[in-house]
């Protein structure tokens, strides 16, 4: 910080700078990314709502009306007429505000996760996907839970045995994921909303990233399985609105299927307007929920369902030209990423390579191989130029 004030026009020029130095959705080289360039219009609003705290929503009960607007537009959708949640910073918070709410739950009704207990001191136990998003690692440190990795199958679903072989007595949550992280494939939902609900623990489903294509995509004739609240073990749903959505960051959101949930986090805030929160952090930007609700009235579910069939089409096109290119698939695509390797290219040396080229890419971890997330932002004409750098590589590789 400077002694003196500068000048705005200083500022602004300084931060043109750094502004430059950020990679720009628009050039179509962002390929790793579950996020996107925000709507304009989504803009707009953001700015305009950048002074409502939705920690203290009597004050701007404009705003709280929004984020209420919001979480029950994204519950119809999602097969919940009356959900109870709230718009919070990303699939990071939000999966955190439902394992809490699990723990808790577990203390009122199950005694686990109490220090002591008649049967001595026992550790609560979430047992989520190996493919889970890292979010959950951070959730059982921050709540001192065990978690326990469960297996995947073939395609690098969850394994529904390992699931049902790992549940104990100290079991207060499974959680499945409808568009994983790193492959974007979608867990047997069904299968473990009827596991959890036959031995009475709560079900969260992450779908961050799926939750704005899965519903849309049925609109084209895709074949989508069930993983939302129509189905009766599902106690909680994650949903980013800053990834499919469109909305700006940070936008994600939390929907609940009963209040109970929300009521067994909450804490009291005496000089607050509401005397009683269940997020995790207190003064809360409106902004995201008015931007979300804007852009979500703005698309529709036609905008929604064409955006999603337009990212498929691109997925299935990258896809198949790299199987032409004798690249190797990880799996079909099930939501709109791409991961695949080269039997004759190392996958680290392969995304060195591409990067050279400015193309940034991701490395998945489990199975090591390169990763593409076909959002809005990349067009056929950016797939074209990145098959073109590919058959490059492969010619200074001197690989046919």
């Amino acid at each position: 910080m400077n002694q003196e004030p500068l000048e705005k026009e200083k500022i602004l020029e300084e931060l043109s700078k750094f502004k430059n130095k950020d990679l720009e959705y628009s050039d179509g080289r962002i390929l790793g990314s579950m996020c996107t360039r925000a709507d304009p219009l989504a803009k707009k609003v953001f700015h305009d709502f950048l002074d409502a705290n939705l920690g203290d929503p009597g004050l701007f009960k404009g705003t709280q009306f929004l984020e209420e607007e919001v979480i029950n537009d994204i519950g119809s959708f999602l097969s919940l007429e009356k959900p109870f949640g709230n718009v919070v910073t990303g699939g990071t918070e939000a999966n955190l505000m439902a394992i809490r709410a699990a723990r808790n739950m577990a203390r009122k009704e199950k005694d686990i996760g109490n220090i002591y207990s008649e049967s001595g001191y026992s550790t609560p136990e979430i047992i989520v996907p190996r493919s889970a998003h890292f979010s959950f690692k951070k959730a059982a440190d921050l709540l001192n839970l065990k978690l326990i990795e469960a297996d995947l199958d073939e395609n690098y679903h969850v394994d529904v045995n390992s699931v049902r072989d790992n549940i104990s007595k100290n079991t207060i949550a499974i959680v499945g994921i409808a568009g994983t992280t790193e492959l974007g494939v979608i867990d047997p939902i069904e299968e473990l909303s009827k596991l959890a609900f036959d031995n009475n623990i709560y079900f969260h489903v992450d779908a961050a990233f799926g939750g704005f294509s899965i519903p849309f995509l049925e609109d084209f004739g895709y074949k989508m399985p069930k993983f939302d609240f129509s189905l009766e073990g599902v106690s909680s749903i994650t949903v980013d609105p800053h990834k499919m959505g469109l909305a700006p960051i940070p936008s994600g959101c939390i929907l609940f299927r009963e209040k109970k949930y929300l009521d067994v986090m909450a804490v009291k805030s005496p000089y607050l307007t509401s005397k009683e929160q269940s997020t995790i952090v207190g003064t809360r930007l409106g902004a995201p929920a008015a931007a979300t609700w804007a852009i979500m009235q703005h698309m529709g579910r036609e905008g929604y369902a064409k955006n999603a069939n337009e990212c498929m089409i691109n997925t299935e096109f990258l896809a198949d030209a790299l199987f032409k290119e004798d690249f190797e698939l990880i799996v079909d695509p099930e939501l709109n990423i791409v991961a695949f390797t080269h039997p004759k290219i190392p996958t680290d040396d392969l995304a060195n390579m591409l990067e050279e080229r400015g193309w940034m890419v991701s490395v998945s971890s489990y199975p090591k191989a390169i990763r593409i997330v076909l959002m809005g932002h990349i067009k056929y004409t950016h797939l074209i130029d990145f098959l073109t750098s590919i058959r490059e590589i492969k010619s200074s590789l001197n690989i046919r």
